[in-house]
C-alpha cells in the first residue's frame, strides 16, 4: 500500500513546494520597494532624475530666434506644407487630389460637434432602442423560413388580349410601392432621419412679405436652423404665381442635436399645453415610416423661444407648422411605436 501511494505523495509535495516558490516570489516583489532605501543603488541606474537636468543659460535663450532660422534657409519650405486646402470639387476615386473625409477638421464638409447629448437621444439610446427591439423582434428558429408575402404589384386581367405580357400594375391608391419590411435586429432599429418643419404661405399674403419674414424668423429661432425659402416651381396667373420668383413657403431641415432638442420642445412644452388636445392622427403616415402633423399658430406661440418674445410678433402674423417626422423604419407601425415611446400621442384609426 505504502508503494501505491508514493506517486501521489510525490504529486502533492510537488505542488506544495511550487506554490510555496510562487508565493515567495510575490512576497519578494511586494515588499521590494519598503526595503528598497535600505539597498544601495546600483552603479547601473542613474540615480538622478531627467526633471533636474540642468537648464539652458539665459543668452542661449536670449539668442534663440526661430523666425531668423527659417529665413536663413537656403531652400525655403513650400508654403502649402502646413496649409493643406482639400480641392473644391470631386473629380471622382481616380483623381490623384482626393479629398479628406468629412470628420477631418480640414475638410470642406467638416461640421463641429455635437458638443452636448440631448437627453430624448440618451434616452432612446439606453432604454427606448432595447424595448424596440422587444417590441418589434420576430423570432424565426433556425432552419425555417419566414411566411409568404404578398403581392406587391397588380396584374392584369385576360379581359383585352393587350394585356398580355404588360407589365405589373403599381398598388392601388398610391403612385409607389411601399418599402418591404424587413425582420427587426439590432441592427435596423428603428430611430429617428430627420424633421423637416415647414410653413405654406396663403395666397392673400403673398403681396405682403411681412409675413414671410415673421414666418422665418420665428421658425429659425424654434429650430436653430436657418429657415430656407422655398419658390414657386410654375408659374399661374390666376393664382400670381410667377416661377422662381413668388415665395411660397419657409421651411427647415433638421437633424442629430437640434432635431432631438425640437421633438422634446414639442412633447414636454407645447403638446400638453394645448387645450383639448386628442393627439397626432392614427393613419398621418405614408406607409414607408413617415409621419406628419400640424400645429396652429396659437401652439406655436406656446414655444419658449416665442413665448418669452412674444410682444415682438404681430398675433395675425404668427404661423402654423406642418412638422413631417421621417424615420427608418419601414412601415407606419414600428414608427407610430417610436413615436409613442419619446411621447407622442395617437387618436383614431391606426392605418398600416
Amino acid at each position: 500500500m505504502a508503494l501505491l501511494s508514493t506517486p501521489s505523495q510525490i504529486l502533492n509535495l510537488s505542488r506544495r513546494l511550487h506554490y510555496t516558490c510562487i508565493h515567495c516570489q510575490w512576497s519578494a516583489r511586494r515588499k521590494a520597494s519598503t526595503y528598497a532605501s535600505n539597498i544601495d543603488v546600483s552603479e547601473d541606474v542613474v540615480p538622478d532624475s531627467s526633471l533636474l537636468a540642468p537648464q539652458p543659460e539665459q543668452d542661449v535663450i536670449a539668442s534663440w530666434d526661430p523666425v531668423q532660422r527659417s529665413r536663413s534657409r537656403r531652400r525655403q519650405l513650400p508654403p502649402s506644407r502646413y496649409q493643406y486646402r482639400p480641392p473644391k470639387y470631386y473629380r471622382g476615386p481616380l483623381h490623384p487630389h482626393q479629398p479628406p473625409p468629412s470628420s477631418a477638421p480640414n475638410s470642406r464638409l467638416f461640421v463641429p460637434g455635437p458638443f452636448s447629448l440631448p437627453r430624448l437621444q440618451q434616452t432612446y439610446t439606453s432604454t427606448l432602442a432595447p424595448d424596440l427591439l422587444s417590441l418589434l423582434y420576430t423570432h424565426h428558429p433556425p432552419g425555417t423560413l419566414p411566411g409568404p408575402t404578398g403581392q406587391r404589384l397588380r396584374g392584369w386581367d385576360s379581359s383585352s388580349p393587350y394585356h398580355k405580357n404588360r407589365p405589373l400594375r403599381g398598388p392601388r391608391g398610391r403612385p409607389n410601392i411601399p418599402l418591404m419590411k424587413r425582420p427587426i435586429t439590432f441592427r435596423n432599429i428603428p430611430r429617428l432621419e430627420k424633421i423637416v418643419v415647414h410653413h405654406v404661405i396663403r395666397s392673400s399674403e403673398h403681396r405682403d412679405s411681412s409675413y414671410l419674414h415673421v414666418a422665418g424668423m420665428i421658425l429659425q429661432a424654434v429650430t436653430n436652423v436657418r429657415a430656407t425659402v422655398c419658390k414657386a416651381r410654375h408659374s399661374i396667373s390666376n393664382f400670381r404665381l410667377a416661377k422662381d420668383k413668388t415665395a411660397m413657403a419657409v421651411k427647415a431641415e433638421l437633424r442629430g442635436e437640434d432635431m432631438y432638442c425640437f421633438l422634446s420642445k414639442v412633447v414636454d412644452v407645447v403638446m400638453p399645453n394645448i387645450k383639448e388636445y386628442r393627439g397626432v392622427s392614427g393613419g398621418s403616415g405614408d406607409g414607408s415610416g413617415n409621419l406628419a402633423f400640424s400645429l396652429q399658430s396659437s401652439a406655436v406661440g406656446m414655444f419658449p423661444e416665442v413665448e418669452i418674445n412674444y410682444d415682438m410678433y404681430p398675433p395675425k402674423m404668427i404661423p402654423n407648422f406642418d412638422i413631417i417626422v421621417c424615420t427608418t423604419a419601414t412601415n407606419d407601425r414600428d414608427a407610430r411605436v417610436l413615436l409613442s415611446s419619446m411621447g407622442i400621442p395617437f387618436h383614431g384609426k391606426h392605418a398600416n
